[in-house]
């Protein structure tokens, strides 16, 4: 077993701990915190993957924005933890059947084999000798076709193919932030306000009353 095999288990096993954590922690702070380690695991398997564009959109966007979003909805919630408790109590059933339904689509996914990991190294050597033994030509496309990068493939595919898409995308998040600007907006009518526009016209007639 090599250095990536043993850093996949060790991310996989922790992001799929975290995110049981995550559901059954009694305390939301608690269930916060644990969806950060998810988050960072899922991070470090896409650093296994070579696409560290992606790894850092996950640590900027999920770690430094959606999880700092919850903590601060949380905290101004208050939300009490006999309250969550009997809350997710409420929705075991709903919870237990779309479990089953996961697993079953997870199963039929895997198909009960288990693949094998080999590195690339493993791979080329492998048909590097069956070549040499069958007298024929290796011939290794990956260094004679120009490289791009993540950025340029995932840039090309999200302003082109996908422009719709993430059109729709942005529209769904402006309306969700105007909504929660709203929900969150309260008129207090106890409280002494400055009209800027009244005090630069007002004048002497209006604002001084003469009492004989």
């Amino acid at each position: 077993m090599n250095l990536e095999v043993l850093l996949f288990y060790i991310f996989g096993s922790l992001a799929l701990v975290s995110g049981g954590l995550v559901v059954s922690a009694r305390n939301p702070m608690h269930s916060i915190l644990f969806l950060v380690l998810v988050f960072c695991n899922c991070a470090g398997l896409l650093l296994l993957l070579e696409t560290e564009f992606l790894a850092m959109i996950f640590l900027v966007v999920y770690v430094g924005a959606i999880a700092v979003l919850f903590l601060f909805v949380v905290m101004m919630l208050n939300v009490r933890v006999t309250e969550l408790k009997e809350s997710v109590l409420r929705y075991i059933p709903i919870g237990g059947l779309v479990l089953i339904i996961f697993f079953v689509e997870i199963l039929s996914i895997i198909n009960g084999d288990l693949v094998p990991f080999f590195s690339a190294a493993t791979l080329n050597s492998v048909a590097q000798s069956f070549l040499l033994q069958s007298n024929l030509e290796l011939i290794i496309w990956s260094n004679n076709i120009n490289p791009v990068t993540n950025i340029e493939a995932i840039g090309e595919l999200l302003y082109t193919y996908y422009f719709y898409a993430f059109l729709m995308a942005s529209m769904i998040l402006l309306v969700s932030m105007i909504g929660a600007i709203l929900l969150t907006m309260r008129k207090q009518y106890n409280v002494r306000r400055q009209e800027v526009f009244d005090q630069v016209f007002n004048n002497v007639n209006t604002s001084v009353r003469y009492v004989k």
